[in-house]
């Protein structure tokens, strides 16, 4: 199999689309085996990483899988320990998985909504659900006595979705800048309070962390799934939602420059709005911006075939830098195996003879052991880190950054 038909078959594509896409930026680049060079480095990578496992390189795609799980599940029982075994069903539990986060990534200040604007929102469209939830008849009162983040956060989790994006989101088309103020990223761990009326969210999610980007924080439920790999997961998930606002805070601060346009374009980039239909083609490829996983709600969503960045993998891979930052803090050696292998992986045979593909990917793998139980195993972070890949690999990251903020309102870069 020739190197373009390996990348082709990682990414799913069709015969001859990967050839385009090459053509196009050879042309544009001057450069050529681009791709030869990225297969070789894959499979360089690949036998690092075995030879760290102790796995030779014919073994089963079973044996390969299960070495990288039981690496993620070491991982996070050295954490575990590191920490003192936190139970994280408690806000001291929460916060020692949160501290050691922001001791890793060291979150950046950024302008975020003044906590005046947010508790106006409230008052203006006062959250009947969370109200309920938490015994209050007057919204006043609630404002008075709760910690107006804390009650942003639980709008994610006990409103209903339309209520959210057509009555109380739709207040931010009066927003502006000067509703924003400097200050840093916050990680917090909400009371105990919360627990019964996040279950729901908990259950549907499989973690307990989600985040406020016009606000700047990091929540975390003090909730234990106890589940295999779950300490590791939550550190990776804090610092990539720490990446992710500081990312779109950049995002936020461009669109400040034209006041007449940035509440819109504000609303349109917390959306996450994609492009709905494919563009023509006029002899160039146009790489889509895409700030989702389309793959967790639809496989073969039309877009996830077409040549496309996600800002996401950048948010990830900030993260297994900042986790290769425990070597400060532990003397365990391999904290910084998972660097580089966000895009890595290929085809194995299992023990049936059948080739099977298996990521290298962190949070594919720690995902996959979450949901050992399940027999779930993950693989769509591994495909969206090699398109960014397969861009970088002609165009360099700092360029790819740049034309992503660049370009960012229209949805896709043309080159």
């Amino acid at each position: 199999m020739s190197d373009i038909s390996k990348i082709s078959s990682w990414l799913k594509l069709p015969d001859g689309s990967l050839e385009k896409i090459q053509a196009r930026m050879d042309s544009v680049y001057g450069d050529k085996g681009q791709l030869d060079s990225l297969v070789l480095e894959n499979t360089n990578l690949i036998n690092r990483s075995l030879e760290y496992l102790k796995i030779k390189p014919d073994a089963s795609a079973e044996d390969i899988s299960l070495a990288l799980l039981n690496k993620a599940l070491d991982d996070d029982r050295q954490i575990s320990e590191f920490l003192g075994n936190p139970d994280i069903a408690t806000v001291s539990g929460g916060e020692k998985v949160g501290d050691l986060a922001r001791k890793l990534a060291e979150p950046e200040e950024g302008y975020f909504l003044k906590y005046e604007k947010a508790k106006e929102f409230l008052s203006n469209q006062p959250p009947l659900k969370t109200m309920a939830a938490l015994g209050y008849q007057n919204v006043s009162d609630m404002l008075a006595k709760e910690d107006v983040l804390e009650l942003f956060a639980s709008l994610r989790f006990l409103e209903d979705g339309q209520w959210l994006n057509d009555v109380f989101f739709k207040q931010y088309e009066n927003i502006s800048f000067n509703d924003f103020e400097k200050r840093k990223i916050e990680i917090r761990v909400l009371d105990i309070k919360w627990v019964k009326a996040a279950e729901k969210f908990v259950a549907k999610k499989y973690h307990n962390i989600s985040h406020l980007k016009e606000l700047g924080v990091v929540f975390i439920i003090p909730v234990k799934l106890g589940v295999p790999g779950e300490i590791l997961e939550m550190l990776a998930l804090i610092s990539h939602y720490l990446n992710e606002i500081a990312f779109y805070n950049q995002i936020f601060k461009g669109f400040s420059l034209n006041s007449e346009t940035f509440a819109f374009n504000f609303i349109q980039a917390l959306k996450g709005s994609l492009l709905e239909e494919k563009l023509p083609d006029l002899g160039k490829i146009n790489w889509l911006i895409i700030q989702q996983y389309l793959a967790k709600k639809d496989p073969s969503d039309w877009r996830l075939f077409e040549p496309h960045l996600n800002p996401e993998v950048l948010h990830w891979e900030k993260a297994e830098r900042a986790f290769g930052n425990m070597k400060n803090f532990s003397q365990k050696e391999g904290w910084d195996f998972w660097l580089n292998l966000g895009w890595v992986g290929d085809y194995f045979k299992n023990n049936q003879g059948q080739e099977v593909f298996v990521s290298f990917n962190l949070i594919d793998t720690v995902m996959s052991l979450v949901k050992t139980k399940e027999n779930i195993k993950y693989l769509y972070h591994h495909q969206e880190a090699l398109w960014n890949k397969v861009f970088v690999s002609y165009a360099g990251e700092e360029k790819m950054k740049d034309l992503i903020a660049q370009n960012w309102l229209k949805g896709y870069i043309e080159i």
